[in-house]
């Protein structure tokens, strides 16, 4: 099998790594220093069993150019939100009739209506996709949904650090449990991934929003780690206010969560001081992915007519952050 993973950073050199050691020919659209280090020394994993490390490396073709790669069987898109709608337009070299795309991204994705049914069945997000480049670039009947549980680190270009957490639910847009999607997830079930087939990948994309969309812009905004934000009372409840208004609209559009807030919260207490990706993101000064966390949210809470002050709020507060630092677009 044919894979190209767009993006060979921690979550897409982690899923290319055990995807070539089961079998897959890899490959990986790739740029810069990440490019060089590919081409030099292959994709490189480092783990640590007990007190010894170990260090390996798997083959991939690297290239900056999709025409050099060539049309493929898997198409994993690991990059982040911001940098898709630039990106997505290159991508036809690898794309051919049969070519599943699997998006291992954070945040709700331009596709996330499609097989959705219902009133919002279709509905494009303006926040996530303004222009409907993605829609037209990325055909909906190749998407394969995914939801990444899954630790891992890049301390340097082409090389990935996984945690043990390996988890990936694999879904249908429709929910239909095809035989590409099972096929998908024998495979990655094969390469050493715990995998579960959904037949809602949209409601676990909600379950996992919760608790992103919120610690995440909150960590951006104030410099904090985990156990500092749920250490301030106040902050604490302005993140309870938030995920009730998200829980609210999940609801309202069949994204049911069942847990509740006090449970999410004591999950993310046991993380103590760590650092989310988004605060990670401002201090690399990368741009933010605050569209697809959390635009998307406010838009749809206005699609069904629900007021979402503690989401805009939120919105509101870190999106300035970002543009007073140069990592969120202005207004035009």
């Amino acid at each position: 099998m044919k894979v190209c993973v767009v993006g060979v950073g921690a979550i897409g050199g982690t899923l290319g790594y055990y995807l070539s050691k089961a079998g897959c020919e890899l490959s990986g659209l790739a740029r810069g220093q990440t490019l060089a280090a590919l081409r030099q020394k292959g994709l490189r994993l480092r783990e640590k069993k007990g007190d010894i490390e170990t260090e390996d490396s798997v083959p991939i073709q690297a290239s900056d150019s999709p025409d050099d790669l060539g049309p493929q069987d898997l198409m994993i898109l690991a990059v982040k939100a911001p940098s898709l709608s630039t990106l997505a337009p290159r991508l036809s070299p690898l794309l051919k009739p049969d070519t599943i795309i699997l998006p291992a991204m954070n945040g709700i994705p331009w596709w996330f209506f499609q097989g959705f049914g219902g009133e919002l069945e279709g509905r494009r997000l303006r926040s996530v996709d303004p222009e409907g480049l993605l829609a037209s670039s990325l055909p909906t009947e190749a998407i394969i949904g995914c939801v990444v549980h899954l630790g891992a680190s890049c301390p340097e270009p082409g090389l990935v650090m996984p945690l043990p957490l390996k988890t990936l639910i694999l879904g249908e847009p429709s929910g239909v449990l095809s035989h590409r999607l099972k096929d998908l997830a024998e495979l990655f079930t094969r390469a050493g991934f715990e995998t579960r087939v959904s037949q809602s990948i949209q409601n676990d994309i909600w379950y996992k929003l919760w608790d992103n969309m919120t610690m995440n812009p909150i960590s951006a905004l104030t410099g904090s780690t985990m156990d500092r934000i749920l250490g301030d009372p106040l902050v604490e409840e302005f993140c309870r206010q938030i995920m009730t208004e998200a829980k609210t609209v999940g609801e309202l559009i069949g994204c049911r969560i069942e847990k509740s807030i006090e449970d999410r919260l004591a999950v993310s207490r046991t993380l103590g001081a760590f650092k989310t990706s988004m605060l990670q993101d401002v201090e690399a000064k990368r741009p933010l992915e605050l569209d697809a966390l959390v635009s998307a949210v406010a838009e749809i809470g206005g699609m069904v007519g629900l007021p979402t002050p503690a989401i805009n709020t939120l919105l509101g507060l870190t999106r300035l952050r970002a543009r007073v630092a140069g990592l969120y677009p202005d207004e035009n």
